[in-house]
């Protein structure tokens, strides 16, 4: 099922699809045992683009600066990297477990090198994945929201406050003033009451 819902994102032209470099790391750690060499090579250079985004955060590198400095220092990695495997893909066995983790990433790496050609994406989806990590811990309570309508005006509020989490607004503070406002106000223009907008509207208040 999980297949086919990317499948789908991948062929909408307003949808980027990208993958995860912590996906492709796990991999290699798990063919440690079976060719530490091979593996311990790819885990140091995958060590190295983690050491490029460190930097980049540790100097708060963002906007302009952040791309050209992924294409300075990441992409020349990436691109060795993705000729690495292609080479030492011929020279496994297809089903080892390095074998595995080369083709896993070799199928996958336009996808997990696009990120250092942007400078809004993230190097893996560790953010995202740990983001919602609250709602997977409590999925079992949320069997029982009542109906189905319940549970799409659940998960609606979830993505809101969510997004005030990440976008640093104080959802008491943006409550109490949308609420006051939102029945008046254009259906047309809605969207600015959006944790996201809302914090740039005149008289909200962020922590």
């Amino acid at each position: 099922m999980g297949k086919i819902v990317y499948e789908d994102f991948d062929n909408n032209p307003d949808i980027i699809v990208f993958n995860c470099m912590a996906h492709a790391r796990l991999k290699f750690s798990e063919a440690l045992a079976n060719d530490k060499a091979r593996a311990e090579h790819v885990l140091a250079e995958i060590q190295k683009l983690y050491a490029i985004e460190r930097h980049l955060t540790d100097n708060n590198i963002n906007g302009n600066s952040k791309l050209e400095y992924r294409k300075e220092q990441a992409l020349p990695i990436l691109q060795a990297l993705g000729g690495w495997l292609q080479q030492a893909y011929v020279e496994v066995l297809p089903s080892s477990a390095i074998g595995k983790a080369i083709a896993y990433s070799l199928k996958r790496w336009d996808k997990l090198s696009f990120y250092a050609s942007t400078d809004f994406l993230n190097i893996d989806n560790n953010p995202v994945e740990n983001s919602i990590r609250p709602v997977a811990v409590g999925r079992k309570n949320y069997l029982f929201a009542g109906s189905h309508a319940a549970a799409q005006r659940s998960a609606i509020f979830y993505s809101l406050l969510a997004t005030c989490k990440n976008d640093q607004v104080n959802p008491v503070d943006w409550l109490q003033d949308i609420l006051t406002r939102i029945a008046g106000y254009p259906i047309n223009k809605i969207q600015e009451l959006l944790p996201q907008n809302w914090k740039q509207m005149p008289n909200s208040t962020t922590e």
